[in-house]
């Protein structure tokens, strides 16, 4: 009777376990998609940033570089992702309105504050479903050089503050000290129809 009971409690621990590890698979799989296409995104603004940032140390070029061509970047390489993927940036603290984040963003986002307040934060995606689509969240940590435009306000050079005040007047994106969340690009993946 015990050896009985044993092994059916092994093998229905193993029909959970074995139930669990596609899901951690798959998860596995979306953010490894989902990343993907971030580092699409990626490559082209964060590229265009530091080669603008290196042509003039104050941030300016860079700051006008954001103002004018940024836009236009995302939509050029979302031309590139299939159909059923979006790519998007957003922070607890937008420069840009329309990257307002929605409250899925914001949650999870202010965990990965609290990660980092705590200590337990590691710089790794966050997958969560939402509505179907699967969302894979990588995080923005700011670095020396974005202070440059998101640092305390009374340290950006003026040229620099009038630059981002024309382009985005209800800016929030600043006082930002160097390893603070600055915000995250969110990879959506919807099904395939």
């Amino acid at each position: 009777m015990k050896k009985r009971f044993v092994i059916i409690s092994l093998a229905a621990a193993t029909m959970i376990m074995a139930a669990e590890a596609p899901a951690a698979q798959d998860k596995k799989a979306v953010a490894m998609e989902g990343v993907k296409y971030i580092k699409m995104l990626g490559k082209e603004l964060k590229g265009n940033v530091t080669r603008k940032m290196k042509e003039d140390p104050t941030g300016l070029q860079a700051a006008y570089f954001c103002a004018k061509s940024a836009e236009d970047i995302e939509k050029k390489v979302a031309e590139k992702f299939p159909e059923n993927i979006k790519v998007r940036r957003t922070a607890l603290k937008i420069r840009n309105s329309k990257n307002k984040p929605d409250a899925t963003d914001v949650q999870v986002m202010e965990k990965m504050e609290a990660a980092m307040k705590e200590g337990t934060f590691q710089k790794k995606p966050v997958v969560v479903e939402v509505d179907g689509v699967q969302r894979v969240y990588v995080p923005l940590i700011a670095e020396k050089g974005c202070l440059k435009c998101h640092g305390a306000v009374e340290k950006i050079d003026p040229k620099v503050k009038e630059t981002i005040a024309k382009k985005y007047p209800d800016d929030k994106a600043v006082n930002f000290k160097e390893g603070d969340l600055r915000g995250v690009v969110v990879a959506e993946i919807a099904p395939k129809k």
